[in-house]
């Protein structure tokens, strides 16, 4: 389907300020900062500083949270992004109820007992997140993320993401009529279906050091038109009979 970009400078303004770039701008200031973000439920709670508010806001991490405060911007980030930057940047400290600065396991623990899918969905967040892909809840499209290539003020999401594990049955796509209600939701919305499938090979999830041990991979599925094809067939045999 392809990107579709808001305007006809936007991909050229994407192409000129990189997601790589921007990440690791926010992922050194929030680290000069010392940040620290709350655990409140399902989501962690961040205040940052004016700069860092156009450093996250360009990253598209978490929601802006409205508030009374002037000098800081509060931001709601989902648990696979707070782990993102906890985790793999190093630039985010993490509280609980107590006040005290939780580790990786202690996270990882309390963010698996909030979501018992944690450990797939953030290996598919963090896999696609890698690869430069912006990565957004997806729930009003029925899917687990949306990715875009770039800000969603430059370009539409290009791939609705469902997230599935070789050794957990979640229950989706289990049946042909799952992939084709599944596949003409995408379609109406002018997205791909893309699921990515999670294997764990036998290292369970524990700790977070067991995502090294897991590999991903990515199937992009698109309804096949008949009418298409028989234009493509016909054309070639024009080809061929001109020849």
């Amino acid at each position: 389907m392809g990107p579709r970009w808001k305007g006809k400078s936007a991909e050229a303004k994407a192409l000129a300020d990189p997601m790589s770039t921007i990440v690791s701008q926010l992922s050194s200031s929030l680290t000069q900062s010392h940040a620290r973000g709350l655990l409140t439920g399902c989501s962690v709670l961040l205040a940052v500083e004016a700069e860092q508010t156009e450093l996250i806001t360009r990253a598209c991490f978490g929601r802006p949270v409205i508030n009374a405060e002037k000098e800081k911007q509060w931001f709601q980030l989902g648990l696979e992004e707070a782990f993102y930057l906890h985790y793999y940047f190093k630039c985010l400290e993490i509280v609980g109820d107590d006040d005290c600065v939780k580790n990786s396991d202690e996270l990882w623990q309390y963010m698996k007992s909030k979501m018992a899918t944690f450990p797939d969905l953030f290996k598919s967040y963090s896999h696609l997140r890698k690869k430069n892909w912006l990565v957004r809840p997806g729930s009003q499209y029925g899917v687990d993320f949306v990715a875009y290539r770039h800000h969603p003020s430059f370009v539409h999401s290009e791939y609705a993401v469902l997230v599935s594990s070789e050794e957990e049955d979640t229950g989706r796509l289990r049946v042909w009529s799952d992939f084709y209600c599944t596949i003409r939701l995408c379609g109406s919305v002018a997205k791909t279906l893309l699921v990515v499938n999670i294997s764990k090979h036998g290292n369970g999830d524990t700790s977070p050091s067991c995502l090294e041990g897991y590999s991903v991979r990515e199937h992009i599925i698109t309804r096949w038109s008949s009418e298409q094809s028989r234009e493509e067939q016909t054309s070639s045999e024009n080809t061929t009979n001109a020849v």
